[in-house]
C-alpha cells in the first residue's frame, strides 16, 4: 500500500472507533464526503486491504505505443518547439498533429508527453488574491510558520531569530530561539509542535528558500516542482506546505510577532536571560503556557485536524538527504569526509551507483541505497597528488649577433636586374629518334 493509502487507514480507523467523524475524515484525507463514505464502506467490508488501489502496479490497457509516441514528439520538436513565445501548447499542438500529420493525440496526453520531455511548462499566471481570509474552522487545520528577527537578548547576549508558530483557527503558539531561520530552526520547532498536539495538515510560509523555492529555468522547462530539504521532511509527515505573496496573507503569525517582541523581551529582561538556552527554557516553562492561556482561543468546531505519530517515526522523518555517487574505489565523499562502503551479503551498492547521505540534527549518518542502509566505514582523506614541476630551459645569457648580408648577397639585387626565368619547351608529342 502507499503511504496516503496508509495515512487513509489510519484516519479511518479513528472513524471507526468513534472518535471522527466521517464528515471531518473527509476533510482529513482531501476527499470528497462521496469518495470518503465510498471508501468507509470498502473499510467495512475487507478492512485496511479494501482501500489498495485495484489497478496499482498494472499498465494502461490505452496506452500507446512507444514507437509512435517517439514519432509524436519527434515532429513536436521538429515543428511545434521554441521559446516561449514561439513554441505551440499542447491543445493547438494536437490539432495541428491532426490536422497536418495525420496523428491522432489528445491534448492532455500530448502535455504530459511534452511536460516529461522538457518541450512544455506548466507555469500559470494567476491573479493577485485581495479578498480577506477567514480563520479555519478547526484546529490543526492550517498552521503558520515565520521566523522573526530582534534584538530579543538586547546587550546582555547575541541578536537571534524566534521561529514562530501559530495555529490559524486557535491562535495556539509555539516558539523556539535560535541563531538564524535555518532549516534545522524551522525542524525544532516542528517538531515541539507535533510533539505537543500531532501532524497539522497544512504549514503556512513565505518564501524563503528554507521553505520553497522558486524553480530554475530548466526545472520549469522539465515540469519539476523543486523541493527544499525541510519541504521533503513536511512531504514525508504529509504535511502541505502553502506559500504566502506577502506578509499581510499570513498576518495572523505576523501580529503574533508583534506581541512577542513587545512581551516577551521585557519578561526576559526582568529574568535576566543571556543565552538561548535559558530563554528556550523561559519560553516552554512559562511565556508560552501563559501566553496561550490569555490569547488563543476556541475553533469554530471541536474536531481536532491533528494526526498522531509515533516518537520514531517522526525522528526517522525530520533529517537532511543528499545524493551522491560511489566512485570506483567505493568511496563516498560528503561534506569534505571519505566514507568507505562496506559489501554485505547479494545486495550491495555498486560503483558508480547512486546512494542517499542521510544526516540528522545530532550528527548521526547513514547511507542508503535503493532504500536500504549500507554499511560504511570513514577514512582519512587521500593525500592529493604531488605535480613535479616542469624544468624550464636554461636561459641563454648570450645574445646572437645580427647577420647582416654582404652586398652581393641575392637579397640585395634588384629582381628588375635579374635574369627573366625561361619557361622549358613545349612537349610535342613525337617519339625520341632513335641515334644510330
Amino acid at each position: 500500500m502507499s503511504t496516503n493509502e496508509l495515512r487513509r487507514v489510519g484516519v479511518l480507523a479513528r472513524v471507526a472507533s468513534g472518535k471522527l467523524k466521517l464528515v471531518d475524515a473527509a476533510v482529513i484525507m482531501l476527499l470528497s464526503y462521496r469518495q470518503a463514505k465510498r471508501l468507509w464502506q470498502r473499510y467495512q467490508d475487507d478492512g485496511a486491504a479494501g482501500l489498495k488501489h485495484g489497478s496499482a502496479g498494472r499498465e494502461s490497457n490505452r496506452r500507446k505505443p512507444k514507437t509512435f509516441r517517439d514519432r509524436v514528439l519527434r515532429l513536436v520538436r521538429k515543428k511545434y518547439s521554441g521559446d516561449e513565445e514561439q513554441r505551440f501548447g499542447p491543445t493547438l499542438a494536437s490539432e495541428h498533429l491532426a490536422s497536418e500529420d495525420h496523428l491522432e493525440v489528445n491534448a492532455e496526453t500530448l502535455r504530459r508527453w511534452m511536460l516529461a520531455e522538457g518541450l512544455w511548462s506548466p507555469a500559470r499566471k494567476r491573479r493577485a488574491h485581495r479578498k480577506q481570509r477567514e480563520r479555519k474552522e478547526h484546529f490543526g487545520e492550517l498552521v503558520q510558520l515565520d521566523g522573526s528577527f530582534e534584538d530579543w537578548l538586547e546587550e546582555r547576549g547575541p541578536g537571534g531569530c524566534l521561529m514562530n508558530m501559530v495555529d490559524d483557527a486557535t491562535s495556539q503558539a509555539e516558539a523556539c530561539l535560535g541563531k538564524e531561520e535555518t532549516t534545522w530552526a524551522a525542524v525544532g520547532v516542528l517538531r515541539r509542535w507535533i510533539e505537543k498536539h500531532g501532524v497539522p495538515l497544512a504549514l503556512y510560509t513565505d518564501w524563503k528558500t528554507v521553505y520553497l523555492r522558486e524553480p530554475t529555468a530548466k526545472e520549469s522547462l522539465q515540469g519539476v516542482v523543486p523541493v527544499t530539504q525541510f519541504g521533503r521532511m513536511c512531504k514525508q509527515l504529509g504535511i502541505r506546505i502553502i506559500g504566502a505573496s506577502s506578509p499581510q496573507a499570513k498576518g495572523r503569525v505576523e501580529r503574533s510577532h508583534g506581541t512577542h517582541q513587545d512581551r516577551l523581551i521585557k519578561k526576559m529582561r526582568l529574568q535576566g536571560i543571556r543565552d538561548y538556552a535559558a530563554a528556550n527554557h523561559f519560553l516552554q516553562t512559562k511565556y508560552l503556557p501563559e501566553h496561550n492561556r490569555r490569547f488563543a482561543r476556541l475553533a469554530a468546531k471541536a474536531e481536532d485536524y491533528h494526526r498522531a505519530m509515533g516518537k520514531r517515526e517522526l525522528e526517522e522523518s525530520l533529517h537532511l538527504e543528499t545524493e551522491r555517487v560511489i566512485g570506483n574505489n567505493w568511496v563516498v565523499r560528503h561534506d569534505n569526509h571519505h566514507f568507505q562502503v562496506q559489501r554485505e551479503g547479494r545486495c550491495y551498492a555498486p560503483a558508480k551507483a547512486k546512494v542517499t547521505v542521510c544526516e540528522w540534527e545530532n550528527g548521526r549518518l547513514e547511507i542508503r541505497y535503493r532504500g536500504r542502509a549500507v554499511r560504511w566505514e570513514e577514512i582519512a582523506a587521500p593525500a592529493p597528488a604531488v605535480v613535479q614541476a616542469r624544468k624550464s630551459a636554461v636561459p641563454n645569457t648570450t645574445q646572437r649577433k645580427p647577420v647582416i648580408p654582404a652586398a652581393d648577397h641575392p637579397w640585395r639585387r634588384d629582381y628588375r636586374k635579374m635574369r627573366p626565368w625561361k619557361s622549358p619547351p613545349a612537349f610535342s608529342g613525337a617519339a625520341p629518334s632513335a641515334s644510330p
